[in-house]
């Protein structure tokens, strides 16, 4: 214990099945330090810094109380390090890998810095069930098809999730560390209140919201994840994004208590979850691969696709005023909430690409810049799918009606109404496309189109055909 490890905190934001902490706390003194660099400040949306300052403070809490001090820095990662280094006389620099590119690009330069000055590095897997490279053809190359890669996703073991860091030996050496505060990553946006009682952005609160999915969500999750009134979805995506909890936790404490209960029913619905961790998984190997799809089109006929202006449509999507329902409400939740139900965000999402043909990025942009669980992978398989640009990529001719997807999925508009107050007292039989009700109808309700509500700003009808003609010309 005589030697002193740095320990690079990114986005691992928890004691429990924290590998890189965790070796440290055997191994040495531990010097945890988070350093916010240029890329994190513009490459981090609105929401996602919001978190970020309540997930740093939580976690230096929770340091605290295992007797250590989390560094809180600012600047360039490597001259950060080495300064600490300089400070505490540290040999020793463990981190936990990140997937992104720019992040494994620097940390190969880390990684061959410090090497050359003989200082131990020493780098672990925690953030996803597999690492990206991990499962290929058997050629070499990546999966672009999710069945195939969750089939072959079987054939691999989940490595074991490391016991809670539980007590650490600090360095006696002072250094010197900014407030949480200091970064300024709180954004003065009007939607700070609204995200602030929604969430309890903690490694509690994290395992807090996976007890009330497994007591009251799991066993209905398949059909129910579908339903946003229902609100049966994990909630756990923040969570999963920042690191407060860990994927390998998950995996392995589902496939366990199957077992155990011995329940058909237990066990497909924990299946049907572990499906999404690997979804995950999926999107973090295409990232790894095919890194310039954050911008481009993974398939590359569509750097030929005409893609309209429409930056009042834009503008309208945005802000929750497209004239169908199911649409706005869920622009609605994401802008009060930071959140938005993942049926309605494929619904959401086809309306801005197929409906206005406004291209992915700007919707991508958007999303990363106002979800609380924002993560670069996931977004981008995301829109790219619904683009039908991407990898497993939706249909050209797949166009999601939104009407009809309300009245499958928000029968009676509970979902609707929530988030858009204005059409609560309009019956369900015209809460899905109020500019058919009569207007006798619409005055009961107190409903003016254009100036309550808005009528449709595309005709669904239209729009499918333009969009068609549009997919035809690169098919």
């Amino acid at each position: 214990m005589n030697k002193t490890i740095i320990v690079w905190i990114r986005k691992d934001f928890r004691l429990v099945d924290n590998p890189a902490l965790f070796h440290a706390a055997k191994e040495g003194m531990v010097v945890p330090v988070y350093i916010h660099d240029d890329y994190e400040e513009s490459s981090m949306g609105s929401a996602s810094k919001w978190w970020l300052h309540h997930a740093l403070n939580d976690f230096k809490t929770s340091i605290k109380k295992i007797e250590g001090t989390l560094i809180v820095q600012k600047g360039n990662p490597k001259d950060v390090l080495q300064k600490l280094l300089h400070e505490t006389n540290a040999q020793d620099i463990y981190w936990n890998s990140r997937y992104e590119p720019h992040a494994l690009k620097r940390d190969k330069e880390l990684q061959a810095f410090f090497s050359e000055q003989q200082i131990n590095i020493r780098t672990f897997e925690g953030f996803l069930l597999h690492e990206p490279w991990k499962i290929t053809k058997e050629n070499g190359d990546p999966y672009k098809v999710f069945t195939a890669y969750y089939k072959a996703s079987q054939k691999h073991s989940v490595s074991s999730a490391v016991k809670k860091v539980t007590s650490i030996q600090a360095s006696s050496k002072p250094v010197e560390s900014l407030s949480v505060s200091d970064l300024d990553l709180l954004p003065s946006i009007p939607w700070d209140e609204t995200i602030k009682s929604t969430w309890e952005a903690t490694e509690k609160g994290a395992i807090d919201v996976f007890k009330t999915f497994l007591k009251n969500k799991l066993l209905h999750y398949e059909k129910g994840r579908d339903f946003p009134a229902e609100a049966l979805n994990s909630f756990l995506s923040p969570y999963l994004a920042t690191g407060q909890l860990s994927a390998r936790v998950l995996y392995h404490y589902l496939r366990t208590k199957a077992e155990k209960v011995g329940s058909d029913a237990f066990e497909q619905q924990a299946e049907m979850f572990i499906r999404q961790l690997i979804w995950r998984d999926f999107a973090y190997q295409l990232l790894y691969h095919f890194p310039h799809t954050t911008t481009e089109p993974l398939n590359e006929k569509f750097k030929q696709f005409q893609w309209a202006d429409g930056n009042e449509e834009l503008q309208a999507w945005k802000n929750g005023k497209t004239g169908y329902p199911l649409v706005d409400a869920g622009m609605r939740e994401l802008w009060e909430t930071g959140f938005m139900h993942n049926r309605v965000r494929m619904v959401a999402a086809s309306f801005l690409v197929k409906h206005l043909l406004i291209h992915w990025k700007h919707g991508a942009n958007w999303f990363f810049d106002t979800l609380v669980d924002a993560d670069l992978a996931n977004n981008t398989m995301g829109w790219q799918w619904v683009a039908g640009s991407g990898a497993d990529a939706a249909p050209y001719f797949r166009i999601f009606n939104p009407i009809t997807q309300s009245e499958k999925f928000d029968k009676e508009g509970e979902y609707i109404k929530k988030w858009l107050p204005e059409l609560k007292d309009i019956p369900s039989s015209y809460i899905h496309k109020p500019w058919e009700a009569p207007a006798d109808v619409l005055e009961k309700a107190n409903v003016t189109l254009n100036k309550t509500y808005p009528a449709p700003i595309v005709d669904h009808k239209a729009a499918r055909e333009r969009a068609l003609e549009h997919y035809q010309h690169i098919k």
